[in-house]
């Protein structure tokens, strides 16, 4: 109202709620952390004149207290967490476990089926698998004595197949009669006492319905996704990600995405979520408890008190729709703190209302502990609480527009706290996070609120339901597209020193710069050379890059990228232009090779048979580059990585062609003849009828530039060797040769002899557990006068020259 007195602690200017966590509440909290007047007095030893033997009294008794309640609280946790580990271990189940053993058992569904990230073993790709949370109630043993217990598993339903939908569509507190075998978990110390791979055939024999609550919840974001059906692929995959968390639509190149760019928390709802929804119900922050809200509650006539009571519906259902995951856990448990100081009209401080609800929940559940999903939403809610308004007030007496500055503020400090804790996870960092999230911050709020009014009316309206989505898709498209277009940059991920010293280390250098920032915000000249170095080490230009680091080589002819346990190599064909040969396991790997080498345009694939560490990663060649065709060998084994060349050269309409004996072809200054397989007896006949994928292998003779040459065998055996060291022409020596099958020991010395390389390459993974490459035949190849790079220990490896000018180039 004109001239109103604003009230003590009231929430800034802005009249906004923090992004996520417990700052989602500050507003509601105040500015101070306090309802009504500051709390000073109340401080801890703080001296009264005229009483200094009261106040030392006061002071050891509230030093008393502290201690006494950490005490407490070690107490009750260590109690807790010895009830739980023994409910993990009470019971036969871990004893079955351990011997393997085949059960009957009634399952109670505990989590939301998730499917399992495809990845590749050896020469094939995993399976497709459902995963899920449950209790065991009551387990056969083999001997057939049954025993009632409550066990928590992890089930592993491994292709599925047609019944893949009814498997997906379980609910938690299904109930469930399955058939399979027990193993132990991955880890010693988990949640779990042992992991079900189920062996039951068909969809999922149900013995009890879920609840109607998660009857309710599953009709709503079962409504959403429908909701979702005719976006495009991004935002249909991501908006009930951000709504509720349901990223079973996510395809992995974009969670590889959201990763590389640190925006992953968007897909775990949390506060933020959260304090949207109240923000709608309460009105803006500052006004909370005074008679002149604006939210729907005081629109409805709903007093103060019952406010609360509804805040509370509202946040125990959010923990329902969105499942109890840690985040969600810590959000909710921040909001009910508050909503119960709301309701009391009771102070409360930011900081003791995250540590109760911290408490709490470990309390309840200890295994939050080991969460590091746990630990990272904490801590970046305590950044947003302690930090992000100290450097938010910092940027705004330096002139910064206060909304900007609370948002760069907000994302400098949840950075700062949680960028230690993922390079333990992931040995690196990223350094586009803080603009991603920027960039992202301004839609999430309307992607949110517009996807949980379609969740709402979804099951009575429909329609309705759709073009709310669709309003709704725009922004969550951005979203996608801010990903992509972070990750997509090549110095998006910086490699760092892994585990708890690489997470020290960047911890000291950030408390170093957050100490000096304040020095070099005097020197405007000094700030923007940082940040022209930061951009530079981001967007890597070519040329810079090459001087920087020395590679690719100038003038380089080849390259074998450093894959893992995989081929992928390339053939330079022009300026910007390179001949793909193999594509590795891992399609971020290929693709971040072809951008350092700056390739974008991609004349031919070739794939030298179907094993999955030559052709999954497909899909990173494909990523963002002008490619002509894709050429393959005859044998369609194993069918299953066939299949999935086909259907990823379909998807991005992309022709595929089959290599034909003898053919030669030409691509700018490189050209090639196939050698094998060949038609006829001994060719592709006999490999048909024993040699098997592996002597299926497109194997080429190469001219590059320079005139360079090259033997690029696959993953040949011996007898195909043998065949090919007969052939109707006689093999020259060559520069060059790509060694067979990653340096296994099953080489033909014969054919090592007559071409006599200059250089061999072997492209196998660091600490794979074949014993990749052989030292058998790393010696033989040194015998030979060959001279041998090897990418576990070189990196990749770029050649240039040919005969003596021959130079070979490693990137370990």
């Amino acid at each position: 109202m004109p001239g109103q007195t604003e009230p003590p602690g009231r929430f800034g200017r802005s009249g906004r709620p923090k992004s996520s966590g417990c700052s989602g509440w500050s507003g509601w909290l105040g500015r101070s952390g306090r309802f009504g007047p500051s709390a000073r007095s109340g401080q801890l030893g703080r001296a009264q004149p005229g009483q200094p033997g009261r106040s030392r009294r006061a002071a050891r008794t509230g030093w008393a207290v502290v201690v006494g309640a950490v005490l407490l609280c070690a107490a009750a946790g260590g109690a807790s967490a010895g009830l739980h580990g023994a409910d993990v271990r009470r019971g036969p189940v871990p004893g079955l476990a351990q011997e393997h053993a085949r059960v009957g058992a009634e399952v109670r569904v505990t989590s939301d089926p998730r499917p399992a990230r495809p990845g590749v073993r050896g020469s094939h790709s995993t399976p497709a698998t459902l995963l899920i949370n449950a209790d065991i109630t009551e387990v056969a043993a083999p001997d057939g004595r049954r025993t009632r217990v409550r066990t928590p598993v992890l089930l592993m339903m491994v292709s599925p197949g047609d019944d893949r939908a009814a498997w997906q569509g379980l609910l938690p507190s299904t109930r469930l009669r399955v058939d399979g075998r027990l193993s132990p978990p991955a880890h010693q110390g988990e949640r779990l006492a042992a992991v079900l791979r189920v062996e039951s055939e068909g969809p999922p024999r149900t013995t009890g319905n879920p609840t109607a609550v998660q009857r309710a919840a599953g009709s709503l974001r079962s409504g959403l996704r429908e909701a979702t059906d005719g976006l495009d692929a991004d935002a249909r995959a991501l908006l009930p990600g951000l709504v509720v968390g349901d990223t079973s639509r996510v395809p992995p190149d974009l969670h590889d995405a959201f990763r590389a760019t640190d925006l992953t928390h968007l897909l775990a709802v949390s506060g933020a979520n959260l304090s949207i929804l109240l923000f709608l119900l309460i009105g803006p922050p500052g006004s909370a408890l005074h008679s002149e809200r604006r939210g729907l509650a005081p629109k409805l006539g709903i007093s103060l008190r019952g406010t609360a009571l509804l805040g509370g519906a509202v946040t125990l259902a959010f923990i329902v729709v969105c499942r109890p995951e840690p985040s969600v856990l810590r959000a909710a448990a921040c909001g009910l703190i508050t909503l119960l100081a709301i309701g009391t009209g009771r102070r409360r401080s930011l900081i003791p209302a995250l540590a109760a609800a911290v408490v709490l929940l470990v309390l309840y559940d200890p295994w939050l502990a080991r969460s590091y999903g746990f630990l990272l939403s904490v801590v970046a809610t305590g950044a947003l609480l302690t930090l992000a308004p100290r450097w938010s007030a910092a940027l705004q007496r330096r002139g910064m527009p206060g909304r900007l500055a609370e948002v760069l503020a907000a994302a400098a400090a949840a950075q700062a706290v949680c960028a230690p804790v993922v390079v333990v996870l992931a040995s690196r960092i990223s350094l586009v996070a803080i603009p991603c999230n920027l960039l992202a911050e301004f839609a999430v709020a309307p992607a949110t609120v517009l996807g949980f009014a379609a969740l709402a009316v979804a099951p009575a309206a429909p329609p309705v339901a759709e073009l709310l989505a669709r309003i709704a898709g725009w922004p969550a498209g951005w979203i996608a597209w801010v990903a992509r277009a972070g990750a997509d940059l090549p110095g998006a991920e910086a490699p760092w020193p892994g585990g708890w010293a690489g997470a020290a280390l960047l911890a000291g250098l950030t408390v170093l710069a957050v100490l000096l920032a304040p020095r070099f915000a005097r020197h405007p000249w000094l700030c923007a050379a940082a940040a022209l170095l930061l951009v530079l080490a981001v967007v890597r230009p070519a040329p810079l890059a090459r001087v920087v680091t020395g590679w690719p080589p100038p003038g380089w002819a080849f390259a074998l990228c450093d894959v893992g346990q995989g081929d992928a190599m390339v053939l330079a064909a022009g300026e910007g232009t390179g001949v793909v040969v193999d594509a590795g396991p891992d399609p971020r790997s290929v693709d971040r090779c072809l951008r350092d080498l700056g390739v974008t345009r991609v004349p031919l694939v070739v794939l030298t048979h179907f094993h999955a560490d030559h052709v999954r990663g497909l899909p990173g060649v494909l990523r963002g580059r002008a490619v002509g065709a894709i050429q393959t060998t005859g044998l369609d084994e194993p069918p299953e990585q066939a299949a999935f060349v086909r259907r990823t050269a379909a998807e991005a309409r992309v022709g595929t062609v089959r290599a034909a004996p003898g053919e030669r072809r030409r691509a700018g200054p490189v050209e090639w003849q196939v050698l094998w397989p060949r038609a006829g007896p001994g060719g592709v006949a006999a490999v048909k009828g024993g040699g098997g994928p592996n002597d299926s292998s497109v194997t080429l003779y190469v001219k590059a530039a320079g005139g360079l040459t090259l033997l690029l065998l696959g993953d040949l055996e011996p007898p195909a060797q043998r065949g090919l060291l007969h052939g109707p022409a006689e093999l020259p020596r060559v520069d060059v040769l790509k060694v067979a099958h990653h340096g296994s020991a099953f080489q033909d010395t014969g054919l090592l002899d007559r071409v006599r390389p200059r250089l061999a390459l072997i492209s196998c993974g660091a600490g794979n557990p074949y014993g990749h490459p052989s030292p058998r035949t790393v010696d033989a190849l040194r015998a030979a006068g060959a001279r041998v790079l090897r990418t576990d220990t070189d990196g990749a490896v770029a050649v240039t020259g040919a005969g003596r000018e021959l130079r070979a180039v490693g990137r370990s």
